[in-house]
């Protein structure tokens, strides 16, 4: 035998944005080898599993998969829908906006526990926020830990011993916070895409909750913001 420790195993969320490249820059910083997962569920475009792609070669992660499902046939969602529109201004306080994906990170986190047990991981990483976000139920500390709690009734592993983590490295840092993390990681900010409506070579609306959150964390990080941005390019 050489010795050698195996490094911890992590399934991590990867859609492509500048939250989930900064989660696993965190991943593998705290030693994980990373099993990175992303979907194509019938979002307005794909140019987010084109970023998500691009990440996970540059990080040189275990494996990456791209799981196939079709939330378009579910709708209520401007994400999913193409009769609703993405909003370009923010939502009133305390108000759902019609961006969020009914159940979305439910079913997500249910993919990422079925590979977490074939990979034998005890971790999955996932980039929720409850400080600048969108107001998404989904995100919020409670609903984590619920699930968190359900995942280990759930699973082989956990009930044989081997209970599973739910990480949420970024849940308390502002968008700024976040951006200076994955700056001092090295996470190459160009190669994300965070807009609801970006076209198909990535370029960002600047329009969108998205991206007006995202503008104004690398205006509060001092980090020089690398979106192409539409509005620029005409």
């Amino acid at each position: 035998m050489s010795g050698l420790t195996e490094k911890p195993k992590a399934v991590v969320l990867l859609s492509g944005g500048l939250d989930s490249a900064t989660v696993l820059a965190i991943a593998q910083s705290q030693g994980y080898d990373c099993h990175t997962l992303s979907f194509d569920y019938g979002q307005r475009h794909k140019a987010e599993l084109l970023a998500a792609k691009r990440l996970a070669d540059a990080r040189q992660v275990a494996s990456h998969r791209i799981m196939q499902m079709n939330m378009q046939a579910i709708g209520g969602s401007a994400l999913t829908d193409d009769a609703i529109a993405v909003p370009v201004q923010a939502g009133e306080e305390g108000e759902i906006p019609v961006t969020y994906v009914p159940a979305r990170n439910t079913v997500f986190l249910s993919y990422a526990l079925g590979l977490a047990e074939v990979v034998e991981a005890d971790d999955i990483f996932i980039g929720v926020n409850a400080v600048d976000y969108s107001g998404y139920p989904d995100c919020r500390p409670e609903y984590i830990a619920a699930y968190e709690t359900m995942a280990n009734l759930a699973t082989r592993r956990a009930v044989e011993g081997q209970p599973l983590r739910i990480q949420t490295p970024l849940l308390t840092l502002s968008k700024s916070e976040i951006i200076q993390t994955g700056d001092r990681l090295g996470v190459d900010y160009a190669q994300t895409v965070s807009c609801y409506q970006a076209r198909s070579d990535g370029a960002a609306c600047g329009q969108c909750d998205a991206c007006r959150l995202r503008k104004v964390g690398f205006e509060q990080a001092g980090v020089s913001d690398p979106t192409v941005y539409v509005s620029a390019q005409t």
